[in-house]
C-alpha cells in the first residue's frame, strides 16, 4: 500500500502539539483592519485549540503529522 498523501492547504494551517491535539491560528485578521477596534485585533492574535468535534477531519487531512 502506498503512503498517504497529507492535504498540502491543511499542513499550511495546522500543526500537532506535543500532546497530540491540532492547533489553528484564529481568523479575520488579514485585511479591513481599519474597521476592526484594538481590542478584537489584539484577540485574534496567538492561536487556538482546533474543535474535538472537527479532529476526527484533521486526522484524516493530515495522517503523519
Amino acid at each position: 500500500m502506498p503512503k498517504m498523501k497529507s492535504h498540502r492547504g491543511a499542513a499550511k494551517r495546522f500543526s500537532r502539539t506535543g500532546s497530540g491535539k491540532f492547533k489553528r491560528n484564529k481568523a479575520n485578521r488579514n485585511h479591513i483592519l481599519t474597521n476592526k477596534s484594538t481590542k478584537r485585533k489584539r484577540q485574534y492574535r496567538g492561536s487556538e485549540e482546533v474543535a474535538a468535534a472537527d479532529t476526527n477531519r484533521m486526522e484524516k487531512l493530515l495522517p503523519y503529522s
